[in-house]
């Protein structure tokens, strides 16, 4: 019975570990991959590197982003960090 008890202490700092560093980066990646799996033509994205654009065309693998007018990057899926609302794209006017 002094085994267990000695092993306590370290049970609890692993459920403590899985339970504060783990299991919230496990639902974060989660989402991300619901997100960028939901992708549609005519979203709103930034980039992981920062970048915003409209998607322009969805493949299985990657994306067609258009970062200006008439300027197309084709990038991989993963490289879709967030769908933006069109009220916050940065350099676009806004309407009154």
């Amino acid at each position: 019975m002094p085994e267990l008890v000695s092993l306590l202490p370290l049970v609890g700092i692993a459920l403590l570990f899985w339970v504060l560093i783990i299991r919230p980066a496990s639902k974060r990646q989660k989402e991300l991959a619901r997100m960028q799996s939901a992708l549609s033509t005519g979203d709103q994205v930034m980039l992981t590197s920062g970048v915003y654009g409209v998607l322009r065309e969805a493949a299985d693998d990657h994306v067609m982003v258009e970062v200006a007018p008439g300027v197309s990057i084709k990038v991989a899926r993963g490289a879709i960090g967030s769908v933006v609302a069109s009220s916050s794209l940065p350099g676009e006017p806004e309407e009154n």
